[in-house]
């Protein structure tokens, strides 16, 4: 694959500010600020889930689609955002020569900038819900919803999930045009598919193109990746717009483009299925946050190489490389080297499908595994607890929150995510999965990516290590040791 992925594509307008001294233009960077999640509403909400392929309803007609989008675009909405970040002072200012150059006198950018986002988002019920991608509305202290017929209303961000890039925001607004949640998981190659939302800001959008792929994974663009691909064309903007099907069902959000570094549409574009996003909208709208299921093993693809070594079918399962102590795995007594090959009674394809099966599941479910072991068959039932990094989302309201180590949240480190990063397998640590824009961390250094490997000179082996030593921290200074690339160094963050 070539070309960058463009992780983050709602238009965005950045404000800056340039100093000329002397004929030399000094650039001021920007940095971001946070923004306040808001909890749930425990009202149940109304939206349609199915439709049927052969009643009543919009249809092609000899002309084209037309039956089929002007039912749709009415709940197609366009999204802004705005936040104010902090501008910081170029260290020019400070320095005397300029400073006695223009008398004491030295021009002062502006402490904060306004900056602007733009995406898509779709009305999944009259009473004004909406879904959307987590980077169109993050961190966002100013969010409005237009609407086709030139309405614009405030919203709330009802909840998140960075790990899905799914949103949920609220409008109060009611009678709302709603669009029908199709079903993803029937869709084949080949499929028509219609990308609607207001690319670049020029307004509301069709696009029309095949299924290309379904299932697509292994992009490095969210934790939880099944992505449909398609060759609609998806430009900046259309970020949180639906991709319907010929029947104007909503079959997945887009989120992303291969941009082959032109910024622009390549013809390779993708949207997270609505089945997943359904299941995401589902835990916000009842939790507030979304709460997955957890084993507490690292897994990896069975290559040809490692079937052999393990005695499994080629391609098939996903190998067993860690087991995390007092883990549910742990006390099923799984194993280094079991292959994974049933999740109750289904066949597991690969590492990917196994993770994304356990985290559509709750804590607390249990399951039954069949595997191979030395290339024996083997039954393991076990009871699924809850993901660290639920754990750390869910305690973003408190001690981390008020410590030095406030907008961190970490995950296990498992040995794909070790074999990702390139560290040697002795490396031992948490990964950082979030760093948030101002935080302590955040300016000290730390970046998503970085493997924490010790806090105050000791050792951190698993996320609940970590949780246990930065509890003790309070709102001290934090020594950490970090491996960024298979380099360490030390790295202090100071309490605000």
């Amino acid at each position: 694959m070539k070309g960058p992925i463009q992780l983050r594509h709602s238009l965005a307008i950045f404000a800056s500010v340039c100093i000329f001294v002397i004929g030399a233009a000094i650039g001021v960077g920007l940095t971001t600020s946070g923004h306040a999640v808001f909890g749930a509403s425990r009202t149940p909400v109304a939206y349609v889930t199915q439709a049927q392929d052969n009643g009543p309803g919009p249809k092609p007609n000899d002309l084209g689609f037309a039956p089929v989008l002007k039912s749709a675009l009415p709940a197609v909405v366009s999204i802004t955002s705005s936040r104010l970040v902090n501008v910081p002072q170029n260290p020019f200012f400070n320095n005397p020569f300029f400073q006695q150059f223009f008398g004491g006198q030295m021009p002062q950018a502006p402490q904060q900038q306004r900056e602007m986002g733009l995406g898509s988002g779709v009305i999944v019920s009259p009473d004004g819900y909406i879904l959307t991608n987590n980077h169109v509305v993050a961190k966002s202290t100013d969010i409005k919803v237009f609407l086709r017929d030139k309405r614009q209303f405030p919203g709330k961000v009802v909840g998140t999930d960075p790990q899905t890039d799914i949103a949920v925001v609220k409008i109060d607004a009611s009678n709302l045009p709603t669009l029908v949640l199709g079903d993803s998981s029937k869709l084949q190659v080949g499929d028509y598919a219609f990308a609607i939302g207001n690319p670049f800001g020029v307004g509301e959008t069709a696009t029309m193109g095949i299924i290309s792929a379904t299932g697509r994974n292994g992009l490095s663009i969210e934790d939880y990746e099944d992505f449909i691909q398609t060759d609609a064309a998806i430009n900046p903007g259309n970020s949180g717009g639906a991709l319907l099907n010929a029947h104007g069902e909503v079959i997945g959000i887009n989120t992303a483009i291969l941009s082959g570094g032109s910024g622009g549409n390549q013809g390779i574009g993708f949207a997270i299925p609505i089945n997943m996003a359904k299941y995401v909208m589902q835990q916000i709208l009842k939790n507030g946050k979304v709460v997955r299921g957890y084993i507490g093993v690292g897994i990896q693809e069975v290559t040809p190489a490692l079937a052999k070594a393990f005695n499994a079918p080629p391609e098939k399962g996903a190998l067993v490389g860690n087991v995390q102590p007092n883990s549910p795995g742990s006390k099923a007594g799984l194993q280094r080297g079991d292959v994974i090959t049933e999740l109750d009674g289904k066949p597991i394809s690969g590492a990917n499908d196994l993770r994304l099966k356990i985290g559509a599941m709750g804590p607390g479910t249990t399951v039954h595994l069949k595997l191979l072991r030395n290339g024996q068959p083997r039954e393991v039932t076990l009871t699924l607890g809850e993901s660290p990094t639920a754990r750390s989302a869910a305690n973003a309201g408190g001690q981390a929150q008020t410590s030095t180590m406030r907008g961190v949240q970490v995950d296990e480190l498992t040995p794909d995510i070790r074999q990702q990063l390139g560290l040697n397998s002795d490396v031992q640590g948490v990964v950082v999965a979030e760093v948030a824009d101002n935080s302590p961390a955040a300016d000290a250094g730390l970046q998503r990516g970085d493997v924490i490997e010790q806090i105050n000179r000791q050792p951190v082996n698993s996320v609940p290590d970590y949780q246990l030593l930065i509890s003790q921290t309070g709102n001290q200074p934090v020594v950490l040791l970090i491996n960024r690339k298979g380099n360490t160094s030390f790295l202090v963050v100071q309490p605000e």
